[in-house]
Order: structure tokens, then sequence, then C-alpha cells
């Protein structure tokens, strides 16, 4: 009996083990290629160009005189793109902060064959013409690929072409009025107290590294399908790994109170 616990001991050990191989293989190459290194504390370079939402060409010096929300997206991601902009629209609706007033929010594409037009349009399904106060305050930017790189290097958000579309994570990079980086929110959604906390330490030039630093990987990009695909390889080992360990516990406890009956 306890030489087939004793194997069953030894066989899960390997299983899990085999799983954190696998799911820290997974994780070094996504880090490897596309995610965000955090680069608190450094200036985004402000004289860089772009063009808004109508056609206007304008430096990010100009736009930033406030704590701005910084979100990165291509206006014809087919994922997560209007989900994070639904995010960012929604918390802005719950903020009791006001923007204009109290902060800006900048969206920038990383596809350089966006074009202003395009920008207009996406524009219009997050921000309503009627609500002059956020139109205003929340542009839409394209640009060269000079300049996108330049903005995508100084804040470490890194993307990965595929096909015709780009593998990137989700999240928002909230800086002051002078470019500092100030802090960085992850995922699609965000809560309102974490938002204002993000402007108020902006307000005061302050840093604070993220605590919750979940990104969307659980979604890559299938060039051949074109399309995204859930990577079933890293939820299914990590559930494998998390039962494992339950399991074991339960085997060995239960071996001890045998051996103390004993």
């Amino acid at each position: 009996m306890h030489q087939r616990l004793n194997s069953l001991k030894l066989i899960l050990i390997i299983l899990v083990l085999q799983n954190v191989s696998l799911k820290a293989q997974v994780f070094r190459s996504n880090n490897a290629e596309i995610g965000i290194d955090e680069q608190l504390g450094k200036n985004i370079p402000l004289d860089l160009t772009f063009c808004n939402e109508n056609n206007d060409s304008i430096t990010l010096r100009k736009i930033i005189d406030k704590p701005t929300v910084l979100s990165f997206v291509y206006f014809d991601c087919p994922g997560l793109c209007s989900s994070l902009q639904q995010g960012i629209s929604d918390v802005v609706d719950r903020s009791d902060l006001q923007i204009g007033k109290d902060y800006k929010v900048i969206t920038i594409s990383f596809n350089y064959h966006d074009v202003p037009l395009k920008a207009r349009m996406k524009k219009q399904n997050f921000v309503k013409s009627s609500d002059s106060l956020r139109s205003e305050n929340w542009q839409y930017l394209t640009g060269d690929s000079a300049n996108i790189n330049s903005i995508l290097k100084s804040v470490g958000y890194k993307i990965k072409m595929a096909g015709n579309d780009f593998v990137h994570p989700s999240g928002i990079v909230v800086v002051s009025s002078e470019g500092k980086i100030t802090r960085y929110l992850y995922g699609l959604t965000f809560l309102p107290l974490d938002f204002k906390m993000s402007i108020i330490e902006a307000q005061k030039g302050e840093t604070k590294a993220s605590i919750h630093r979940v990104l969307q990987f659980c979604f890559a990009y299938d060039p051949a399908g074109k399309r995204y695909t859930l990577e079933i390889t890293k939820i299914a080992g990590t559930i494998i790994l998390f039962f494992s360990l339950v399991l074991i516990v339960f085997l060995m406890l239960r071996s001890r109170k045998k051996v103390q009956k004993k």
C-alpha cells in the first residue's frame, strides 16, 4: 500500500514539474516578445508628432498638460482593443473625477497604416459627439512607424505582428503633465478607485508599482486561422498543477494519519 502511495506521489510530482516547466517556458517566450516592461519614473518623449482624428498634426507636448491616460490599440483589432476602449469609457463614466478638468485620455494606434478617418470612426464608438467635454479631452492619434515605435519603447509596451494583425497586451499607462510615467493598470476593465488613485498620483508626480499585473495572455493570434484562439495548454497546465498539488497534500496527510494510528 505504501509502495503504491509513494509511486503515485512520484508520478504526480513529475507531472507537476513538467507543467511548471512548460508554464515557465510559455511565459518566458511571451515576455521576450509581447508584454509590458514597466518604465516607472521615466518620461515619455513629448516632442513626438501624431495626427488626431481631425487630421490635425500635434505633438504630445501640446496635448499633455495634465495627468493623462494612455492606451495603445489598432483599429482593426478583432479582439482586445474594443474591450479595452469600452473599459476606459466605463471607468470614465463611473469615476468622480472629471475628464478635461482632472485628466485627459489619449488613444494611440500602433498600426502605422491606420489613418485619421479610421480614428474618427473608432472614436465615435466610445465617445459620443454630443459629449463635448469628453470628445475634446479624449483624442485618438495615428502616426508613422518612427513615432509609434518611440512611444511604445518609452512605455515598455511590446507587440508583435502576426500577418496583418498584432499580438499585444492590454492595459493603460498614466503619465503626469510633464510626461512622467507614474502608474500602469492592467486588463480590460478598471476599478474606479484604482483609476482615481492613479490620476491623483500623477497629479503629485508620484510613481507606484502595480500590484495586479495580470495581462490578457489567454488569447493568442493564430495567423493560419486568422483568429484569436484560447491557449488550452497554458490554462490546462495551470489547472492540472493546482489539482495535483491539492491531491499530493491530501495523500500525504492521509498517509501520516495511517502511520500515527499504527
